[in-house]
């Protein structure tokens, strides 16, 4: 990374604030995570909502041009909205460039018939309604990884508690990651222990938790937390670039989402948003290039995972019924 890297990291505007005499207390030691990825560092990057090899082309390209590290490329629209040629394409290309990409499976809650999602309260939200639903999930499972896709991305318990059952039983290849969406992330810390033991290899956060809320997580789990840094408008719209380096400090292993405010969604996507998928992508890939920056001029740019790592680390698990 930087120069920066090299100097004892600071919080923002420190210098100018305790000669004002409004300088934060230190911080203590006690709030920090003690955990890291295997083999190494503390925060992997991630670009999300990649929906198809057109926008992963853009990704690819401006993440070269400004010099963005990326570990994981992620797809919202799911495995069932890509042809075989796109899906071939996308996991070519990433894997060429030993990137991890992850796509969501099969149908969810808010696509489908049912009435309950739309109602105030929201019930049922993204999760798979019935056995057909289940099923699918499955099957864009299977189909991915016979495409040699690595991740899979869930919003379902009882579909990521099947998939981890799918990989114990050799069904899928035992290596698959199963990785838990932020539209049913948990908010406390016996919700998040109770993902790791479903199967979550990493699991997303809601981007409106505080820091004391990422602390207590992680006395009970080390399983890698994912967080929006720029969240998207549906997801609450949070920006949080300033707090990178804190973020990091209690939430590691942490995968930093650079998401996008103040934008349409486009899930399920198509070509009939094209130049709305194309120009988003891009800005996220700015996007996590401005986090970056900050964090080289915190001095805290260092002890990022190496790129091409994507394994979790030894987690615990429920016992599986044979």
């Amino acid at each position: 990374m930087t120069d920066a890297s090299a100097k004892a990291p600071r919080r923002p505007g420190e210098q100018a604030l305790t000669a004002l005499g409004l300088g934060a207390p230190a911080a203590d030691p006690a709030d920090a995570s003690p955990h890291s990825f295997p083999g190494g560092g503390r925060w992997r990057t991630e670009v999300p909502s990649c929906e198809g090899p057109e926008a992963l082309a853009v990704v690819l390209k401006e993440a070269s041009r400004l010099d963005v590290p990326i570990h994981r490329i992620s797809q919202g629209s799911g495995v069932w909205m890509l042809t075989d040629a796109e899906l071939t394409e996308m996991v070519d290309a990433t894997a060429e460039r030993d990137i991890e990409l992850c796509l969501f499976t099969g149908p969810r809650g808010t696509w489908d018939i049912g009435g309950s999602t739309r109602t105030d309260s929201q019930g049922a939200g993204l999760r798979a309604r019935g056995h057909d639903a289940v099923a699918g999930c499955v099957e864009d499972a299977l189909r991915a990884t016979e495409s040699g896709v690595k991740c899979l991305l869930v919003a379902d318990e009882g579909v990521l508690w099947t998939l981890h059952r799918a990989r114990a039983a050799g069904i899928i290849p035992a290596d698959t990651t199963l990785k838990v969406s932020a539209l049913v992330g948990p908010v406390n810390p016996a919700s998040y222990a109770v993902y790791e033991r479903l199967g979550a290899d990493s699991i997303n956060v809601p981007s409106d938790l505080t820091l004391d809320h990422l602390t207590e997580i992680r006395r009970v789990s080390a399983t890698p937390m994912d967080m929006y840094i720029e969240a998207p408008d549906d997801l609450g719209g949070y920006v949080r670039m300033y707090e990178v380096a804190e973020l990091i400090r209690r939430g590691a292993p942490l995968y930093l989402k650079f998401g996008l405010a103040k934008a349409p969604g486009i899930y399920p996507y198509g070509h009939h948003m094209r130049e709305l998928t194309l120009a988003t992508a891009k800005e996220r890939v700015r996007r996590g290039r401005l986090a970056l920056d900050l964090l080289a001029r915190h001095g805290a740019d260092g002890d990022m995972a190496p790129l091409g790592s994507r394994l979790p680390g030894d987690l615990r698990r429920f016992d599986a019924p044979s």
